[in-house]
């Protein structure tokens, strides 16, 4: 853009309105082919919100924006790959996870780890949690870039509109995680499709967009962070300064500063704050759902703050009526099928009692991103395969008494089943050894299936059968 186009927009050479004296001026865009048709698109008059007066904060800046940038470059991968696992640990190989048939967007199969017991729960609770203590900072870092959005050409070169068509990805895609992510923490599924298939698709156009705007832009960052704004590298500086120290950013090829900056009634400091204390104050309202003794704070939870009595104190994610199972079915008239062997073997609930009990001490997490520690008592899976008369299953399926919905089955691993913590559980108390109790109607009695590290809606309760079964 000329001086002389410029001043037909009124964009150059204009004192600074609340700095006396200062006058800023916007740097011409470099045009790529065809140049002319983008000179002349600049020459067009448009009105706000695409005049480049519009946007007025002080603070805006590609600095203030690549701090922002530098904070999701470390905390959005954590909370892609854990989201990735989470995909994993359903067990894709057992057409089991959510959506089961993704082409060429599946991931690598493996049998999903029973050891740590807690690993499920610190990726989960890192994606859920870490996803909403960074929603403080995505929106920021959206505000501090919107007046790209109505950049005015909004190309300038055929590079600018591949960068364009990535932060479509980007922008989009983020949005549509983080909304669907959050709505499903709450469970409010009012959007009328599948959270799970959209949230693994949307997933991926997210992580496209995500991958070519850093490739992209990670120099400008570092650059902008290295060299501070002015170029001093003065960093402690401007996260000194006072509201009336605050100085605009200097203007550059990015458009991010602005050409005609307000008086600030904020400083950089004072906003990095409110995003970081929006950041703590939304953790301590989730971390509740993952750390019983601050479950009162945990305000975030749709599922309230109790959840029964005693031992059985702790969160449900399906209902003994949600299930529609009637009540009946899981009465003295109860048994547990298992089959796999030569012949059926039919368990009665006192026959299980009586059985070898085995305790553990064992996290059960939640999609949602609740989890809770508690100790469970039952009949060891093992045991039960010995006596189904396959001691060494490659694998078992698991089914309730619960006839639909989604995780009214389950398939678990060989290493599942076999390992010494694997239990159908009867009884469940608190995890400091405390008193232990049947398990309640809507935590699964008369029995379900705890196994370590394994999602808690694939802890299947309620169970009727188990088959298990040999490598074919």
């Amino acid at each position: 853009m000329t001086t002389e186009d410029a001043t037909e927009q009124g964009v150059a050479d204009e004192p600074t309105p609340g700095r006396p004296g200062g006058v800023r001026t916007a740097v011409e865009p470099e045009y790529g082919f065809p140049a002319p048709l983008f000179r002349a698109a600049a020459r067009i008059p448009v009105p706000p919100p695409f005049h480049p007066r519009t946007w007025r904060s002080p603070l805006r800046g590609t600095w203030l924006t690549s701090v922002f940038g530098a904070l999701l470059l470390v905390g959005l991968p954590i909370v892609i790959l854990t989201g990735l696992m989470s995909y994993i640990a359903y067990g894709p190989q057992f057409g089991q996870a959510i959506p089961g048939d993704v082409g060429g967007l599946h991931l690598p199969f493996f049998d999903w780890p029973t050891n740590p017991s807690w690993f499920y729960r610190l990726t989960q609770g890192l994606h859920v949690v870490g996803g909403m203590v960074l929603t403080p900072i995505v929106l920021a870092k959206l505000w501090s870039v919107v007046p790209k959005l109505f950049a005015w050409p909004p190309v300038t070169s055929v590079a600018q509109l591949l960068e364009r068509i990535s932060l479509l990805a980007l922008v989009g895609g983020i949005l549509f995680e983080f909304v669907t992510g959050l709505m499903n923490s709450q469970y409010d599924y009012s959007w009328g499709f599948g959270f799970y298939t959209a949230h693994y698709y949307g997933a991926w156009v997210f992580i496209a967009g995500f991958v070519s705007h850093v490739v992209i832009k990670l120099p400008t960052m570092v650059r902008a962070l290295r060299s501070g704004p002015h170029g001093t590298g003065a960093f402690a500086r401007w996260l000194h300064d006072s509201p009336a120290e605050t100085e605009p950013e200097p203007m550059d090829a990015h458009g991010l500063a602005p050409l005609d900056p307000n008086r600030p009634t904020l400083s950089r400091r004072g906003l990095l704050g409110l995003v970081g204390g929006g950041s703590v104050l939304v953790g301590v309202f989730s971390i509740g759902q993952t750390w019983d003794a601050l479950r009162p704070l945990a305000l975030l939870s749709p599922r309230g703050q109790s959840y029964g009595d005693g031992p059985n104190d702790f969160q449900i994610n399906r209902t003994l009526s949600g299930s529609g199972i009637d009540p009946v079915a899981l009465g003295d008239g109860w048994r547990l099928r298992l089959t796999g062997g030569s012949s059926e073997v039919s368990l009665s609930r006192a026959d299980l009692a009586a059985m070898p009990q085995h305790t553990a001490v064992l996290p059960i997490a939640c999609v949602e991103g609740w989890s809770t520690t508690r100790t469970w008592s039952g009949v060891r899976l093992r045991d039960l395969a010995a006596l189904a008369g396959v001691p060494d299953p490659d694998n078992a399926f698991v089914q309730s008494v619960e006839t639909s919905g989604a995780f009214a089955r389950a398939t678990l691993q060989s290493n599942q089943v076999l390992d010494e913590d694997s239990l159908l559980a009867l009884r469940v108390g608190d995890d400091d050894g405390g008193p232990m109790a049947d398990l309640s109607p809507d935590h699964g009695y008369p029995a379900r299936v705890i196994v370590p590290a394994l999602p808690g809606v694939h802890n299947t309760k309620w169970v009727a059968s188990i088959d298990f079964r040999r490598q074919a």
